[in-house]
């Protein structure tokens, strides 16, 4: 295939994507997607947004989003799209830009040495490697002048972490839709996916026929399974449980993201608030 018809294949499959999203998936994803940024405040006027791919379908689907709701500027804002490459096997970097080249999303990468880093570490590695992508992003995105990051979280996503707080941390907290940095002043992350469910994503990635990375972790190559077994299998339990739920309450799902929004402190053994345990024999 020579470069015309290469440049036109790939046109073909961008403007596929992205009329799927403006038509079929329009009601679960795009309006989801909208309804999050507006209900949670997340894009603001004079924002500049570092967009954080990793390679997979999640990440992808966010680019393609923020490149639509740029076509749709209520008003002034920027999007930057960030790779940052912790050691990916050439295979999974080539799959990466591949996937980008094809859905018209300019990339920005940059290198690390995260994997290296943290190969030889026994305790904890991925939570290790996971605070310091975290890090990298702030700190390059900061480099390009961006305020905030946004990264690829969706509602199962929220609804697991709530699961496995309550029976493996013994706490009830969520993950939010968006936070202040803490080492990094003036910068925020922000979850635009919010509200989209993953097997929406999923959809969408079938219908058009795409392939991501569903890992690209040093020490699994093949990409089949990340190397955090113990999370992974935390992860899927909770699926598994969730899908279990769901044959005798269709809503089970709906409620379990709901119950971290009505919570009742007049019902609360202790809260912490700001660092500080407060207990209801406080004020009893």
């Amino acid at each position: 295939m020579d470069i015309t018809m290469k440049g036109q294949a790939t046109n073909a499959v961008c403007d596929r994507v992205e009329k799927s999203i403006r038509k079929k998936f329009r009601k679960n994803i795009w309006c989801k997607f909208t309804k999050a940024i507006n209900q949670y405040e997340l894009v603001k006027e004079g924002d500049r947004i570092a967009v954080c791919i990793s390679g997979g379908k999640d990440s992808m689907l966010m680019a393609k989003l923020f490149q639509e709701l740029k076509l749709h500027n209520k008003f002034p804002f920027e999007v930057k799209f960030l790779v940052m490459d912790p050691g990916y096997s050439v295979a999974n970097r080539k799959a990466i830009e591949d996937n980008a080249r094809k859905l018209n999303v300019p990339i920005h990468i940059f290198e690390t040495n995260i994997f290296e880093s943290v190969f030889h570490i026994e305790k904890s590695p991925c939570y290790l490697c996971a605070r310091m992508r975290r890090g990298y992003l702030y700190n390059f995105a900061g480099q390009l002048g961006c305020n905030k990051i946004a990264l690829g979280h969706h509602y199962d996503d929220v609804i697991e972490t709530i699961l496995m707080g309550m029976l493996y941390g013994a706490q009830i907290q969520t993950m939010m839709p968006k936070l202040h940095s803490t080492n990094f002043p003036g910068m925020e992350l922000i979850r635009p996916m919010y509200l989209v469910r993953e097997d929406d994503i999923k959809a969408w990635r079938d219908y058009n026929d795409l392939q991501f990375l569903q890992c690209a972790c040093k020490f699994t190559e093949d990409c089949a399974n990340c190397n955090n077994e113990e999370n992974q299998s935390k992860r899927q339990e909770m699926k598994k449980l969730i899908r279990e739920l769901k044959k005798t309450n269709p809503y089970v799902e709906a409620h379990i993201f709901k119950s971290v929004e009505n919570v009742n402190l007049e019902t609360i053994i202790a809260y912490k608030k700001d660092g500080q345990k407060h207990h209801f024999l406080d004020t009893y």
